[in-house]
């Protein structure tokens, strides 16, 4: 009993339907231009109802409110089923002209785009008129079981599209979020490891400026040089979210491309890279990933390792997996809130259905360990 009053309780406070939907579209004003005509025509040539010429203005009075009925269809169905009613309750027959069919766009925009009291409001009012039209003498059980029959096919045909649309909103949502973390991702990794670059070597010239000019000018050229990579980097990427057809896409960065992230000759702390197994087979956002969380990695140990002199990155693969280490010999910084680069390695890993750990080294230093299916996620 209680979880039948927590759904209907559900339902009473269940918003409008999301996207909301548009006021008026040109389809709206073509049938409000033309129901009129036909109501005319068909009061005219139909001889079978009693004042069907009369009728048809009843019906031309409530064209209108297809108007309204995305933005007040509660209120649009009152005002067609009362008006209907109480011209049954005058004349003693029903609204039988074909035109009055328009009708069933009310109740489907009650069912598509109303919240949850207009659904559960709208759906009494139309049961409600239901009955009291066919119970009332003469009774026609036909009457009764096609009359419901309209009712909820129309009701369904509404809450089917709706719940189609919320589905496909929640889709887009979930794919912008996606793309927004994968941005986020990206744009943290590559630009936080060559600033990261220029912060040491800039270190390291405002160092020897004074004793060895030559190392300065060489600092100077290295921090020239990874700048201008970060903003040709940040350009494509800007680029590409302005979906600019001429943005060049650079191919995806993949293990083979590790041996790029050591640095300069000489440049400490020394970045050594090995890799055994066959990577060449291995899928694109396995070894994109690889490479991104060895990045990161790397980064992170220059930016935070203390009196760090050696950073090993290792890249185990065989017939199953892919494991990646990368370690220093660093003492690491003092401990705080998890970054984004840590969060930013954990959520690659786990979209390829593997795992990402960071943390001290029992034998000293900061390790990180990357273990990703050979085949990605599943």
């Amino acid at each position: 009993m209680r979880g039948m009053i927590r759904r209907l309780r559900s339902l009473w406070e269940a918003p409008s339907a999301s996207p909301a939907p548009p006021k008026r579209v040109w389809r709206d004003w073509v049938l409000v231009a033309v129901l009129p005509l036909v109501a005319i025509f068909e009061g005219l040539v139909r001889t079978d109802l009693p004042n069907a010429l009369g009728t048809s203005f009843i019906v031309i009075a409530l064209v209108p409110t297809l108007l309204w009925r995305r933005t007040h269809p509660l209120l649009m169905l009152v005002i067609t089923f009362g008006v209907t009613s109480l011209v049954q309750l005058i004349t003693g027959h029903e609204i039988g002209l074909y035109s009055s069919a328009f009708l069933l766009l009310i109740i489907y925009s009650v069912f598509r785009w109303g919240s949850g009291r207009t659904i559960v409001i709208g759906a009494a009012i139309m049961i409600a008129s239901a009955l009291a039209s066919t119970l009332a003498p003469p009774f026609d059980i036909a009457n009764l079981i096609g009359g419901f029959t309209f009712l909820v096919v129309t009701g369904l045909l509404g809450l089917l599209l709706r719940v189609r649309a919320g589905s496909r909103m929640r889709e887009l949502d979930r794919a912008k979020s996606n793309e927004r973390e994968e941005l986020a991702r990206d744009l943290h990794d590559t630009v936080a490891h060559h600033v990261s670059a220029i912060a040491i070597q800039a270190q390291a010239g405002l160092a020897t400026v004074g004793t060895n000019p030559d190392a300065a000018t060489a600092a100077l050229r290295v921090i020239e040089a990874e700048a201008s990579r970060t903003l040709t980097e940040m350009r494509t990427m800007v680029r590409v979210l302005r979906q600019d057809d001429s943005a060049e896409l650079a191919p995806a960065p993949k293990i083979a491309d590790l041996q790029q992230l050591a640095g300069t000759k000489g440049a400490s702390p020394v970045v050594d890279v090995q890799v055994t197994g066959d990577v060449d087979a291995l899928p694109a956002p396995v070894g994109a990933a690889v490479y991104r969380i060895a990045q990161e990695s790397i980064t992170n140990a220059r930016r935070h390792a203390r009196n760090a002199t050696r950073i090993d990155v290792r890249v185990d693969v065989d017939e199953a997996r892919v494991l990646l280490t990368v370690h220093d010999d660093g003492a690491p910084g003092s401990a705080g809130e998890p970054g984004y680069g840590i969060t930013g390695m954990t959520e690659r890993a786990a979209l390829l259905g593997g795992t990402c750990t960071a943390g001290r080294d029992p034998d000293g230093g900061w390790t990180v360990t990357a273990d990703l299916p050979r085949t990605g996620a599943a």
